[in-house]
């Protein structure tokens, strides 16, 4: 019979979910998938946690986001639990770090310096940010400065992210169209490039400029002050909510199906949510 436990009174919950960790982590004792885990085989768990407690905030529910975010916090705690296993750190020890770096990224709420808005405190925290690299590389100047910056800052970040990342800060190095004209005609050439690399059957070449055309979308969307990946988001559950009735409406059966009947559906599905959608407003 499976147990169900509660924190004890008297202790802290954050102590008490290191112990369970622990306790999966025994070596005689614990899971045994839980023993087999490492930093690098759980990269894709973080990731998925990660990604599912953005869904839940973009869903606006709370329970759902404090499941997620448990299962999230869990990630951290293991790769605790396993970088103390090796002496190297502990939960404590990335506190600490963390609580570190925010005091000295807010000096002007742990000391004495001024920030008056927002503009202000990013301006200040990219300082602090720059003075730490130059402290951590001994002073050495580098010749490609905001290249290095951007390639630490993206590493591990979903490409739309990262991409939306990269053109922001090119953008304001100077690095930028003069109007979003330019930008239509950059996706537009792109387009044409992907176009012609498909039609010669260059595989490698065809991904190549498939990552142009969506790097441009990206710089489209920055200009536009649209967020892709949240515009990419709720188009996957949309497509996801009308090809749900599609399927109901043909009894889960889509083979031998025509085009001309499916787009009908899809349609109807379409304009049937759009609907509820409006009454529900």
């Amino acid at each position: 019979m499976a147990q169900h436990a509660t924190v004890p009174g008297d202790q802290d919950p954050l102590r008490y979910l290191e112990s369970v960790v622990a306790r999966l982590r025994d070596p005689v004792n614990g899971c045994p998938w839980d023993l087999e885990q490492t930093h690098a085989s759980l990269v894709p768990y973080v990731l998925e946690e990660a990604h599912e407690v953005a869904d839940a905030i973009r869903h606006g529910d709370d329970r759902h986001l404090k499941e997620e975010l448990g299962d999230l916090l869990l990630q951290v705690v293991l790769h605790a639990r396993i970088g103390a296993e090796n002496n190297r750190f502990d939960l404590d020890a990335i506190a600490t770090t963390i609580s570190d770096k925010l005091i000295r990224r807010h000096p002007h709420v742990f000391g004495e310096a001024r920030a008056e808005n927002t503009e202000a405190v990013r301006l200040s925290w990219e300082a602090i940010k720059a003075a730490e690299r130059a402290e951590q590389s001994g002073g050495e100047q580098s010749s490609s400065p905001l290249s290095d910056q951007l390639a630490g800052k993206v590493r591990g970040q979903p490409a739309l992210a990262a991409a939306m990342t990269i053109s922001r800060k090119a953008a304001k190095a100077g690095f930028e169209w003069d109007a979003i004209d330019g930008v239509w005609g950059k996706v537009q050439e792109e387009l044409d490039e992907l176009k012609e690399a498909i039609a010669s059957g260059d595989r490698r070449h065809a991904q190549d400029e498939l990552g142009d055309v969506l790097f441009t979308l990206v710089n489209v969307a920055r200009w536009c002050g649209l967020d892709p990946e949240e515009g990419l988001a709720a188009t996957n559950q949309r497509f996801l909510d009308r090809f749900s009735r599609v399927e109901s409406a043909l009894n889960g059966d889509l083979q031998g199906r025509s085009i001309q009947e499916l787009e009908a559906l899809w349609q109807q599905a379409k304009a049937a949510i759009r609907a509820e959608n409006t009454q529900s407003s």
